[in-house]
Formats: structure tokens, sequence, C-alpha cells
């Protein structure tokens, strides 16, 4: 199986250079700089289950791809996904299943409606990952895990054989019987951390600290009820797992949606935050839709600063 891995960051560089170092047929698409990296360096991966160096790991750039492939990993943010479709576009062939790793819905109807409903996979990962200033993976917590599943029927055998190409790659993968479940369950935890975090600038532990563990907790319910209202309630020991996370109050835990905001760089608010406010219907969700407009009006003073240079 042929997989196309959409760029080499701390997610796709991780999961592909994985693959790649079991033995499977990936290339990465990159841009042009991190091809040239990639060449000279290698992707090397510092993590704790193992590192990795793997010299002139296989990568083609968006100008020079002409073939199709059988796996598209896609990892990028939510606001690069157009881009990322135009540049993969070409690799998609009748065949290809496209398993993207994001967080949130939204990027599934996008997905679906440019490569149509067959092509694409339900995915998520459950991962600290990022790149250091020398291109290098850094792999902060042994969890590296990637769960995926059809999205409207039962697993196909082309599911099959993707699960066949992951498996014993060197990081836990499964498949889903209800993946749509699986990603909204992800979402609710995700949102609620970010949210709270975002809102008040500070880590679970210190919003604890200044008596803020009942905004948290809200905003944990205002999230679980938003996916009832979508019928995909998350189960017990889901949500009881977000609220040991959201009450510990030694916990140094920060969105890295917050690391955004604090280092001036683009967040993915509206994808992970916002869509979540939309598909709420008419109820009131005071404390994410206040955590929403921080991140809104973090933006918009971003985006004037980024004009007026």
């Amino acid at each position: 199986m042929k997989i196309l891995v959409i760029g080499a960051g701390g997610t796709g560089g991780y999961f592909g250079g994985r693959l790649l170092a079991a033995g499977r047929d990936v290339t990465f698409l990159v841009r042009p700089k991190r091809a040239r990296l990639l060449a000279e360096r290698g992707l090397r991966v510092r993590s704790p289950v193992g590192n990795l160096d793997l010299p002139a790991p296989p990568t083609v750039t968006a100008d020079a791809l002409d073939r199709t492939f059988d796996l598209i990993l896609l990892s990028c943010k939510s606001y690069d996904l157009d881009s990322a479709m135009e540049a993969f576009a070409p690799a998609v062939g009748p065949d290809t299943r496209i398993l993207p790793l994001l967080n949130g819905m939204r990027h599934l109807d996008v997905l679906r409606e440019r490569f149509g409903d067959a092509a694409v996979l339900g995915g998520l990962c459950l991962i600290s990952a990022a790149l250091d200033a020398d291109g290098r993976i850094q792999h902060f917590a042994p969890v590296h895990t990637m769960v995926f599943g059809e999205l409207d029927a039962a697993n196909a055998p082309s599911t099959a054989a993707v699960l066949h190409v992951l498996a014993d790659a060197g990081f836990d993968a499964r498949l889903s019987d209800d993946i749509r479940q699986d990603m909204w369950e992800k979402w609710v935890l995700i949102a609620s951390v970010a949210g709270i975090t975002c809102l008040m600038r500070a880590s679970v532990g210190d919003i604890i600290a200044a008596g803020a563990g009942d905004l948290s907790l809200k905003l944990l319910e205002e999230c679980i009820a938003i996916a009832g209202h979508c019928g995909h309630v998350p189960s017990e020991a889901a949500a009881a797992r977000v609220r040991k996370m959201l009450s510990d109050a030694d916990s140094m835990l920060m969105a890295s949606m917050l690391r955004d905001v604090e280092t001036g760089s683009r967040t993915e608010g509206d994808h992970i935050l916002g869509d979540l406010l939309r598909r709420g219907g008419e109820a009131a969700y005071p404390v994410l839709r206040a955590a929403h407009l921080h991140v809104r009006a973090y933006e918009a003073r971003r985006e004037r600063v980024t004009k007026g240079k």
C-alpha cells in the first residue's frame, strides 16, 4: 500500500516516520524548504518510546505530485485544510482512502464534498509532539495512538487493509466501530481544555488555585450538552476522564491553543470552539461563547497587528 503523509511536522512526521521505519511505502508531501532540510538532515524523532534517525526520507513537493496513492494521512491545522487539499488532490484516485487526524468535525464535510463520501475515513490521534528549532520531532509522552473507521457504514475490506498497514508499525493503531462517537468524545475533551485555558490564560491547576475550577466544569457540561444535542453524548467513562483532568489542582496542563496565543500564532479557535457552539442549537452556552469570543478577539488583534507591520 502506497502511503502519502501530508507534511512532516510533529504529528505527520511522527506517524509517517514510524511507518517508514517499519518498512512501509511512505512518501511525505512537504514544502520545498522542509524537503531540503529532510534531504540534508533526515527525519529525526526524539521519543520516550525510541528515537528514529531516517536519512533522506522520500519526499515530494506539490508541483511534482503526479501519481495516486492508496492511503493519505492528513494531519494539518484546520486553517490549512483548503491549501492542503489543493496540494494533495492529484494523489487521489478512485480507490484512495483519506484518513484525517484533525480535531473537531467540520473538516469531514469539507473533505467529503471535495473527494466524495467513500474516500474519507473518520480518524483521530492521541499524541503530544512538535518540531523543535532544529527541525527534529520531539515526542513528549509515551502515548501515540491512532484511531480510525468508516463514517457511515460497517467497516469495509479496504478499511481492514488500512488497519493491516498501520498495525505493528511502532505506534498504537485501532479500528473503531463508531468513529464518529470517538471523535465527538475527543472534541468535547479538546474544546473543554482549550476553551478554559485560553479564556483564563492559565493552566488547569492555576485556574483551580484562582477559585475558578467550577467554571472549568461548567464549560465541560456545556460541551457535553452540545454533543448530546447532536446525538453523541460522551460515555460516562469519557466524561469522567475529562472531569478528572479539569479537577487536578496540581496539573500544569494547558491546551496547545493557549500556547499558540502566547506565541502570537494563528489558532484553531473557530474550528474547535466556534463550530461546536454553532452546532448547539438554540440553548445558551455562556462559558463556551465567552471562550470562543476571547479567541476571536485575539485573532482580530493579531490580524490587525500583522497588517500594520
